[in-house]
């Protein structure tokens, strides 16, 4: 087939996954926001989300500004890199806020479908969840092919995704510490110290929480995988040109992820969620199957997709063999994080067993669990890799990388579900809707809280892939044939490498301490302060914890970001491209283990807490649940700050090392 038509067959996978977003908000929009009341917590949490997202996009048009000037001087061609750079950052900033406007539409929505059954509740909130995920594939796949059409030049392409990598620094790390800050807060005041119930609108801080949960795990992590969707593709075309040659290797990528478009649009019109009678156990059970379907008919018809487009147009299926080894790691890897995260398996109830030993056991069993948990990601990483590189070489990995987040718009809808069915909840809660729509609503959170562990389980195990792509990418484009460990430079890069994770993860988990401190004080105060809000007769200040939350995550992340960019240039200005390289290893190498570690921890202290709370192990207010809501305490910035953070990290040090590669070299010939 002529390749000016495949190009146009690209674009039109492209604009058929922005057509679907717009069915899914018409269909959205078309449902009641509720009663007055449920309008005005929507409109409040709302409001708070926007006035983040503006504060943020702030603070990134300044960091744009000054990166462009960098690579509009420092970066052949001047400047289409840096204007490549602009494109990628405004094209995720954009999918993060369409996201994150819709999620904060469909709360109260969703809330109020479910009065009229579980069914809808469950269809309003995968929708809106579906409208982040198509976002960010369209978006994504006609940015970085529009790009491509206009300039082949694989330097332009890595431009737009190092754009693409700026915003998901801001918005994952800036929404991490916001979210984790609000959270911890209104609990350890709300639940520990007044045992008051989780989003009771007497706690000051709860408004907060709820925006947390939109700028934290919509647009936080949307554009976490937007990121990791571009970079996977970028890696796998300038690759593809080396192996492929020029034509062939820029449009596989492309045409690839054009299909995933396609099926993951018709396996999301394949969740079709049937009312289920009034039992708590049997909703999540069905919720978990309806959405599960649309992975399965997707993952299918993937496949068999992906083998024709190898076999007629590449005519070597070494490369489709890769895809489907990603492909099934990322399913093992997310049938691994259930397991050891959901509330329905026996690490997670064990940590509920140990919590009525007191808090200190319950951290002691969530940690090890954790750390336990890393086993098996890094083994089916490590078996993909080794067979991908079998079947493809270097462009195997890449494409390996491509496999497991080639069906994106549909996993990620189920991911940006749970943060949505998290703040029905919370409004059925707030506007003391009946009984029976509180349990509905609780039921969709909490398959939210499996989907999203699910979620970060899966873009951990994508970045992993996606920074060996990247650590294949540079070594290509720095010409460096190999990094020996006898190398001084090499090791001192890997143990720099090592390091910034560790540094990186402090400073996270020191923004989110210092944000809750703050929180905690000014919550006591309103408590202390404000006459009868105890009792309901006054109103709390939601504005003034918004506030706060918002100004502690923009004053943390500041120096993670200059870290993480920084680090690598000082290394290749002053030891060298090959220390770059062991830098770009070490950072892998710590950043997977120790972001696995902590994203299943949190999520199985989240699990185990809520395990205690449907009545287990003494129910709500018992010791155990005391015990069980500090270790989920701990566990929030673990599962939701540093731990998704280092996705970006282990991406980010690669692509800042692949674009500035060839300024290493040229300071090395000189």
């Amino acid at each position: 087939m002529e390749p000016l038509i495949l190009r146009i067959l690209v674009l039109v996978a492209g604009v058929l996954g922005l057509g679907f977003v717009g069915y899914l908000i018409a269909t959205v929009l078309r449902e009641s926001p509720g009663t007055e009341k449920m309008r005005d917590i929507s409109h409040a949490i709302r409001q708070g989300a926007m006035a983040f997202l503006r504060r943020e996009f702030t603070t990134l048009a300044g960091f744009t500004v000054v990166v462009f000037i960098i690579l509009a001087v420092f970066i052949e061609p001047k400047p289409l890199v840096a204007i490549a750079y602009v494109c990628g950052t405004f094209t995720s900033a954009f999918a993060g806020w369409l996201g994150m406007n819709i999620a904060t539409l469909a709360n109260a929505r969703t809330a109020n479908a479910a009065i009229g059954g579980w069914a809808r509740g469950l269809k309003i909130a995968f929708s809106s969840g579906a409208v982040m995920g198509f976002t960010v594939v369209s978006l994504g796949l006609l940015g970085l092919s529009i790009i491509a059409f206009i300039w082949e030049d694989n330097h332009v392409w890595l431009g737009f995704a190092f754009g693409a990598s700026s915003v998901a620094l801001f918005l994952r790390a800036g929404g991490g510490i916001f979210t984790k800050s609000a959270d911890v807060g209104a609990d350890l005041v709300g639940k520990v110290e007044k045992g008051i119930p989780e989003d009771d609108p007497r706690n000051p801080a709860v408004i907060a929480d709820n925006v947390g949960d939109n700028v934290g795990d919509v647009a936080g992590m949307g554009s976490d995988l937007y990121e990791s969707y571009v970079s996977a593709i970028a890696a796998s075309m300038v690759l593809g040109v080396i192996v492929l040659g020029a034509v062939k290797g820029m449009l596989l990528p492309l045409l690839l992820s054009g299909v995933g478009i396609v099926v993951s649009v018709i396996g999301a019109l394949s969740v079709r969620p049937k009312e289920v009678e009034a039992d708590f156990e049997k909703q999540v059970a069905r919720a978990h199957a309806t959405m599960n379907m649309g992975v399965y008919v997707s993952n299918i018809l993937m496949i068999v997709a992906s083998f024709f487009i190898i076999k007629f147009y590449v005519g070597e299926l070494g490369l489709f063999w890769a895809l489907i080894v990603g492909l099934i790691a990322g399913f093992l890897i997310a049938q691994a994080t259930e397991y050891f995260t959901s509330a329905e398996h026996s690490p997670t109830k064990k940590i509920a067993r140990a919590a009525q030993s007191g808090a200190a056991v319950t951290i002691i069993e969530g940690v090890a669990t954790g750390m336990m948990s890393t086993v098996l990601p890094v083994i089916l990483v490590a078996i993909a890799t080794v067979f991908a590189y079998i079947f493809g070489g270097l462009l195997g990995i890449a494409i390996a990388s491509m496999g497991m987040l080639i069906n994106l718009g549909m996993l990620l809808a189920m991911d940006c579900y749970g943060p949505i069915a998290d703040n029905s909840a919370g409004i059925a809660q707030m506007a003391g809707l009946g009984k029976e729509v509180r349990e509905r609503c609780e039921a969709l959170d909490s398959v939210g809280n499996t989907t999203a562990a699910l979620g970060k389980g899966f873009a951990i195990a994508s970045a992993a892939l996606a920074s060996l792509a990247w650590l294949a990418t540079y070594f290509e484009v720095a010409g460096i044939d190999i990094a020996s460990l006898t190398s001084v430079s090499v090791i001192a890069g890997v143990l720099i490498g090592g390091m910034l994770t560790f540094v990186f993860c402090a400073l996270a988990m020191r923004g989110v301490g210092d944000g809750a401190f703050a929180i905690v004080s000014e919550v006591r105060r309103q408590f202390r302060e404000i006459k009868g809000l105890m009792e309901g007769e006054a109103k709390p200040d939601y504005v003034s914890c918004v506030d706060i939350a918002t100004k502690m995550a923009l004053k943390s992340m500041l120096l993670p970001g200059i870290l993480v960019l920084s680090v690598p240039l000082v290394l290749g200005f002053t030891l060298g491209p090959e220390s770059v390289a062991g830098l770009l290893m070490g950072a892998l190498l710590t950043g997977f283990l120790i972001a696995v570690m902590m994203a299943n921890a949190g999520g199985a202290w989240d699990n185990a807490k809520k395990f205690i709370e449907a009545g287990n192990f003494g129910g709500k207010g018992s010791e155990a649940h005391k015990a069980a809501v500090i270790g989920d305490t701990v566990g929030d910035p673990f599962k939701d700050t540093a731990g998704p953070s280092l996705n970006i990290l282990i991406k980010l040090v690669g692509k800042v090392a692949v674009i500035f590669g060839p300024v290493f070299i040229m300071l090395v010939t000189l």
